[in-house]
């Protein structure tokens, strides 16, 4: 399976600090890097869940390459495991390749399954992150050589569901990008679509004039509360959101 943008290299990618009230740990299988903070010590779960959603993505894409490889959205499968039928699903909606939304989506399906054993929890999988918290967190932005990289954060209220945060860039990491942007942050209520969407929106910033018409582009889609996208010295900002300096 393709690398779910796990950063080695990268510790800058850690975009949440420790919170002192959680217990923060790291997991790693194969290409799966996660930076996870519960209520409690969880690992052992976390990594039982973590190779059963990686032993259905690689399975599947045994059974139907295609899946890893497209880049454009694929028929729905409905005898699919649920994780990719919800990647088939976001990916038609989004006009991208379903790939384009599984570090999201693997990060998601382990914060569900974390949230009945946690009020609490951090789920950051190569920087895009599933949160649920019962207190203020700052999430900073990190967008290469731009002089807004590490500079600027988003801060999230605790009390609203979880959160998706999930950012896409032309310049850091292996991940694939059609565009130019820094850094095209999306804020949503699920890390699988907005992982697709930062994808979707990334691809279209070549230039700083183009940045505009993709805060426009993705307002439109539901579930979306905010959308940060940075390319060199220009900063676009579109939503409800706490932008702050770190």
């Amino acid at each position: 399976m393709r690398s779910e943008k796990a950063m080695y290299e990268e510790r800058t990618y850690r975009r949440v600090s420790k919170p002192e009230n959680l217990v923060c740990y790291e997991v790693v299988c194969k290409e799966t890097d996660l930076f996870c903070c519960t209520s409690t010590e969880l690992k052992a779960f976390i990594e039982e869940r973590t190779l059963f959603y990686r032993n259905q993505l690689e399975t599947y894409i045994r059974q139907r390459p295609e899946f890893q490889d497209s880049l454009a959205p694929l028929p729905a499968d409905s005898l699919a495991p649920r994780i990719v039928r919800e990647m088939l699903e976001a990916s038609a909606v989004l006009g991208v390749g379903p790939m384009a939304c599984v570090a999201g989506a693997v990060a998601e399906f382990i914060g569900r399954d974390v949230e009945p054993r946690s009020d609490e929890y951090i789920i950051e999988n190569g920087g895009d992150i599933f949160l649920r918290t019962l207190r203020e967190r700052k999430v900073s932005i990190y967008a290469k050589d731009s002089p807004y990289s590490g500079r600027i954060g988003i801060k999230l209220q605790p009390g609203q569901g979880a959160y998706g945060v999930c950012t896409s860039s032309a310049t850091v990491g292996p991940s694939l990008s059609f565009g130019r942007a820094d850094a095209v942050c999306v804020v949503g209520r699920s890390s699988l679509f907005s992982d697709g969407l930062a994808t979707r929106l990334g691809n279209i910033v070549h230039k700083e004039d183009d940045i505009g018409s993709a805060l426009e582009e993705g307002r439109a889609f539901p579930g979306v509360t905010a959308i940060v996208i940075i390319l060199g010295k220009r900063l676009g900002v579109w939503g409800d959101v706490d932008l702050i300096s770190m």
